[in-house]
């Protein structure tokens, strides 16, 4: 039976061995990696490229209609009407509130989610680096979240912080009264925070954890031998080499908190009023949950915030790199 399979097996490969070393022969080489990347370009093109191209070409369209020939060219109109503000730092003052209202709110989870991620991160991966008891147990609880949907994590933490939920009740037993965790703008604006950490801080701790176990260990036995003290240690030998993986995790959990959506929509929805309106809900909102869907102006605002994020990230880049040959 093992035989068999085998020679099947071989069978269906050597059907293209001969078209293959024909291209070879009339390619070259040289020229035959992009037969082998062709596949995944078209991929990339049909299911990746297009799309940003068709986004780039609706946002400078108007009208509810989803066909490109339907909609009318209104050229930067949509980009006009989400910066016609009286003043960028009072979302009430402009034509388009509940944009600014988010675009405010992403700015300050952004800067407190990938704040604390980093710092939260950086200690637990210095910890669990250690020789600790249950070391591997403890890598597993910090990386369990991380497996688990997104969706599954909001839904947990809505029935513990729902006004009947596990939190109440366990203060309530306490005799500390309940709370509205979710109806009060600065709780709810608190939780999605913790809940964005809580969900994806493993997976930050593991790409730490790979750039503390690539330092050399000869290096912290040449600092011991001078007499270094740990603190001098930590910010002068490890802090320094662990910076070009730091820039990873900076980069990808800017990238993440920006798009933050799943978890926010489940949770809070939003709310209470827009206490915790992201762009990413704010343009699904936009083009789709609301009538007339706004395609235009949903494809304009996420252009707005791929710009934002491509700019923070090659700001980021150029200091690292800058930060390198400085020395």
């Amino acid at each position: 039976m093992i035989g068999a399979v085998r020679l099947i097996y071989e069978g269906a490969f050597n059907l293209f061995e001969g078209p293959m070393r024909w291209l070879q022969r009339s390619l070259g080489t040289q020229r035959m990696v992009w037969v082998f990347l062709l596949p995944n370009l078209l991929i990339f093109g049909l299911f990746t490229y297009l799309p940003i191209l068709l986004n780039a070409w609706y946002a400078g369209t108007s009208g509810d209609r989803i066909l490109l020939g339907d909609r009318p060219w209104v050229g930067a109109a949509n980009f006009a009407t989400l910066l016609d503000c009286e003043s960028y730092l009072n979302p009430n003052s402009c034509r388009r509130d509940l944009f600014w209202r988010a675009v405010h709110n992403t700015g300050w989870f952004v800067v407190l989610q990938v704040g604390f991620m980093v710092l939260l991160s950086l200690i637990a991966a210095l910890i669990l680096n250690r020789n600790i008891p249950l070391k591997g147990f403890f890598r597993a609880v910090f990386f369990y979240p991380v497996l688990l949907s997104p969706v599954v994590v909001a839904l947990i933490w809505k029935w513990i912080l729902q006004r009947n939920g596990v939190l109440n009740a366990g203060l309530d037993w306490a005799g500390m009264g309940t709370v509205n965790w979710l109806l009060d703008p600065n709780w709810a604006f608190f939780w999605i925070v913790f809940v964005s950490i809580w969900a994806n801080m493993g997976f930050y701790v593991l790409i730490l954890l790979a750039g503390l176990q690539a330092i050399p260990s000869d290096v912290y036995e040449a600092a011991e031998m001078d007499g270094t003290p740990a603190w001098r240690r930590l910010f002068r030998i490890t802090l320094p080499l662990l910076t070009p993986t730091l820039l990873v995790v900076m980069v990808l959990s800017l990238i993440r908190a920006v798009q933050a959506f799943d978890e926010i929509y489940v949770l809070t929805g939003g709310g209470p009023g827009s206490a915790t309106l992201l762009l990413i809900q704010y343009i699904y909102d936009v083009g789709f949950a609301t009538r007339p869907r706004q395609f235009g102006l949903a494809a304009a605002a996420s252009l707005m915030m791929a710009g934002v994020l491509m700019v923070l990230t090659l700001a980021q880049l150029a200091a690292t790199r800058k930060r390198g040959e400085d020395g």
